[in-house]
């Protein structure tokens, strides 16, 4: 964590070994985890607010790409957020150096069973235990849902086993009241099964930054202000939407 030094992920200010356990000192980040204080803030903060956050987190995992890192644990309670509402890529504690032997899609793969953030995780690293900044673009879409939902969970009630096969089934989360269309394809695009399919950080910074710049696209909503009913058990997928182009 020390070797990150990015705006958009928090930064390591020192380690305490004297204590058992050890413990890490951080930067203070005065709004704490991003889901929380979206919970106590729905309707207060504009879309082009959340746009703007969405894009520093895109941009943290951006670095944390290029760095050779995957996270495996991104979701709006591992995002920080701090007195400006900069938003920083937090909790390391599932991240690992991916294996660059492939240089074209590097992978790090877990021999350790454990738990993994169902409700977060890319189909193929539930079932393989294949970690990619591919995978980490799949939790992204997942954030992406959190920040526009204001800090909804995703899927709702549903056990880890319905959500393990709506998704094999072809269901994606519907979008938020409110959310604009763009940013609800822009998610599709995250949860796309193929991960070699998915948008890449830099894509989706990119994707962001029009958006920010012609804001004029986000004043389309989706129609309805309640919460999506989830699907029921065997639902069919329904019509996907049309991506949006996220080349750069």
């Amino acid at each position: 964590m020390g070797q990150f030094t990015h705006p958009n992920v928090v930064q390591l200010r020192g380690v305490v070994t004297a204590t058992t356990p050890t413990m890490i000192l951080t930067e203070y980040m005065e709004n704490g985890a991003l889901d929380a204080f979206l919970r106590g803030r729905a309707g207060a903060l504009g879309t082009l607010q959340l746009v703007a956050m969405l894009r520093g987190i895109a941009a943290g995992m951006r670095y944390l790409a290029e760095s050779g890192f995957v996270h495996r644990d991104l979701a709006a309670r591992n995002i920080l957020v701090d007195a400006q509402l900069v938003c920083k890529v937090s909790d390391f504690g599932l991240s690992r150096a991916l294996d660059e032997e492939s240089s074209a899609d590097p992978t790090y793969t877990s021999s350790l069973g454990g738990k993994i953030p169902i409700r977060w995780t890319a189909p193929e690293a539930i079932a393989f235990r294949k970690f990619t900044s591919a995978s980490d673009a799949w939790s992204y879409g997942i954030v992406m849902w959190e920040v526009m939902s204001f800090g909804e969970r995703p899927y709702w009630d549903m056990s880890n086993q319905d959500v393990i096969r709506a998704i094999e089934q072809g269901y994606r989360l519907p979008p938020p009241p409110r959310c604009p269309p763009p940013l609800h394809r822009l998610m599709l695009d995250c949860w796309r099964r193929d991960r070699r399919a998915r948008p890449r950080f830099p894509a989706l910074v990119s994707a962001l930054d029009r958006l920010i710049r012609h804001p004029a696209a986000l004043r389309g909503a989706a129609t309805g202000t309640e919460r999506p009913s989830p699907p029921p058990p065997g639902a069919a997928q329904p019509p996907r939407a049309a991506p949006l182009r996220v080349g750069g």
